[in-house]
């Protein structure tokens, strides 16, 4: 129905109010304190109309003269609030886009117009940090400790800081005291994770890393590879205190977590063998070699054989090559058997094998196994000076390379000395190279892989 409508209906039952009490005016006889009002009914009601219309009117100016103030105040709130949530927006815009000064001036005007310091001390603390001030940045977030509402983002913003700075033994303070506050948060974890492991403290390290696995901070695979990586540096550790028997325990929890680690079979092989126990050793480097042979199983599976005549190295290599025949360091650690037992012929053949199964590309190691052969062969010397040639040119053998930088190593390690990422150490002769970020707990890089078979040493 329209306000029309709804008006016109209300008029019309007025006036007929007007004329019923017209046409019925009764006497109303009023005496009071000696004073007597005689009149009609319809005129005492419209008085009586009047008078409550002026009551209802003079209330409502008493309630807005009392109540005014605070009206006015709280219209004023609102507004400074508006503009206030207006300032923080565009200054946050401005940081995004990297304009300091836009930034800053709607940090100040919003610092002013709002009593919200979560807000406006972290629009602050970035602005100082994208114009490069990062003692202002640091001050703001100090600030935020104070507050228990913006203790844990300063405590990040702290920690960020620390990290870019190096300090990782302030790093480690910081995250220990956000893991106290925020135990479930994954990026507290995972943080603290990676700074007790450059730290060296494995313990601890395997103790946050399950945490972390737990609440689902990690990838399932990143995890088991993770874990593999705490415990063999827990065995390496145990080593070199002399806990041979807790050394075995962490190879052996290594190999549970991640059996096609590179790193972890040559491990337990090695403590198996340290403890005596060959048939064990054996087992493990014969699944290790199914899996992804490596030269290191090899070294050690005749370390457990014990041979040592040339000729029973080489059918010793054979029997363990036979488990992936096909795969390019079967054919390596038999030509290196068969050329250390002077069977050309055999040493040859292998040798064309690595480099057909590597595309036709002879890396330095085998440039320099063929100009051995050619050498102690003795046919050809002028091919001998050939291979020692191409061997100077020649693509690297594979190695112990770190997916972040690419710095090679002699052995594997959990964390790369050169630029401390941890557990990006991959058998590789191609890595590929990547920038390391402020937390690095990123997959390791892909190991290349070959045209018809795996790439010497790479993980299938």
């Amino acid at each position: 129905m329209s306000r029309a409508a709804i008006f016109l209906l209300t008029a019309a039952g007025v006036m007929l109010a007007v004329v019923w009490f017209a046409d019925r005016p009764g006497q109303v006889s009023i005496t009071w304190q000696g004073w007597r009002l005689d009149t009609s009914f319809g005129l005492l009601l419209a008085a009586g109309v009047v008078l409550s219309a002026f009551a209802v009117m003079m209330s409502g100016v008493w309630r807005f003269l009392i109540g005014g103030p605070r009206r006015a105040w709280r219209w004023n709130r609102d507004r400074r609030r508006r503009h206030g949530y207006a300032a923080l927006t565009r200054g946050l815009v401005a940081v995004a886009a990297g304009d300091p000064q836009e930034a800053r001036r709607h940090a100040r005007r919003a610092e002013v117009l709002l009593d919200e310091p979560p807000l406006t001390m972290l629009l602050a603390a970035q602005t100082a940090q994208i114009v490069g001030d990062e003692q202002e940045a640091k001050r703001h977030f100090r600030r935020m400790l104070e507050s228990p509402q913006t203790e844990f983002l300063g405590l990040r913003g702290l920690i960020t800081q620390a990290l870019k700075s190096g300090d990782q033994d302030e790093a480690l303070k910081l995250a220990r005291r956000a893991r106290a506050l925020r135990p479930q948060t994954g990026w507290v974890q995972t943080t603290l994770f990676e700074l007790e492991s450059r730290g060296g403290d494995w313990r601890a390290a395997q103790v946050t890393l399950r945490q972390a696995k737990k609440l689902g901070a990690l990838p399932p695979a990143m995890a088991r590879r993770h874990e593999a990586a705490v415990a063999l540096e827990r065995s390496r550790q145990a080593v070199q205190e002399g806990r041979d028997g807790d050394a075995l325990a962490d190879a052996e929890q290594a190999w549970q977590a991640e059996p096609d680690h590179a790193a972890v079979a040559p491990a337990l092989a090695a403590r198996y063998l340290a403890a005596g126990k060959s048939r064990a050793a054996l087992r493990i480097i014969e699944q290790a070699w199914t899996r992804a042979p490596h030269g290191d199983l090899a070294a050690l599976f005749l370390r457990v054989k014990e041979a040592s005549e040339p000729l029973a190295r080489v059918k010793l290599i054979e029997r363990l090559a036979s488990l992936a025949p096909r795969h390019v360091e079967s054919h390596l650690a038999l030509a290196r058997a068969t050329l250390d037992a002077k069977l050309w012929g055999e040493a040859r053949r292998h040798l064309l094998n690595v480099i057909a199964a590597t595309g036709g590309v002879a890396s330095a190691g085998v440039a320099r196994l063929h100009a051995r052969l050619e050498e102690e062969e003795g046919a050809d010397p002028a091919a001998a000076r050939s291979w020692l040639a191409k061997a100077s040119e020649a693509p690297a053998d594979p190695a112990w390379i770190c997916g972040a930088c690419g710095a090679a190593h002699g052995e594997w390690r959990a964390i790369c000395g050169h630029c401390g990422a941890f557990d990006r150490i991959v058998w590789s002769a191609r890595p590929e190279v990547t920038q390391p970020m402020a937390i690095l707990l990123a997959p390791p890089a892909a190991p290349a892989a070959g045209t018809r078979l795996p790439t010497a040493g790479a993980d299938p």
